[in-house]
């Protein structure tokens, strides 16, 4: 078994999330879905902050978030101490979010974001590697603000 991904949306990301719940179980991934449930209007803060605090506690490994445009959903995950979210598009913006800032927990918009494009760039963000070196010193500068 793979590492634990948590997942939450709103009603506007809710589509999205099924799929990439699907997505990651057939990838081998054991997924916690935070909800919601349905497309029926709901306010984002009330699933994305238990799934980004379950990446914070070490619960899950990592979390995606999804909304409409998935800005709100990251402005939630951030304020969770030890979440470092990113809002990704694509594969590049992925692999960056790892790659230079190891961001723990990803933002997408299903209004923005095609299917097979956020999944793509989520398979992208899971299988990076974190860089270290001059990077470093700027997570730790955040992680410094948290305190």
């Amino acid at each position: 078994m793979k590492e634990r991904i948590a997942i939450a949306s709103d009603h506007a990301g809710f589509r999205l999330k099924e799929s990439l719940r699907a997505f990651l179980v057939a990838k081998g991934y054991e997924v916690k879905d935070f909800g919601t449930n349905s497309e029926v209007r709901v306010d984002y803060p009330l699933f994305i902050r238990p799934a980004a605090e379950a990446v914070s506690r070490g619960e899950c490994s990592a979390g995606i978030v999804i909304g409409g445009s998935g800005n709100g959903e990251a402005m939630v995950a951030n304020k969770v101490k030890g979440i470092r979210c990113a809002v990704c598009w694509n594969t590049e913006s992925a692999r960056f979010a790892k790659a230079h800032n190891n961001a723990n927990v990803i933002a997408m918009g299903e209004r923005l974001v095609s299917q097979h494009m956020a999944q793509c760039a989520v398979e992208t963000w899971l299988e990076t590697a974190y860089e270290g070196g001059r990077h470093q010193a700027r997570l730790d500068e955040i992680a410094e603000m948290e305190r």
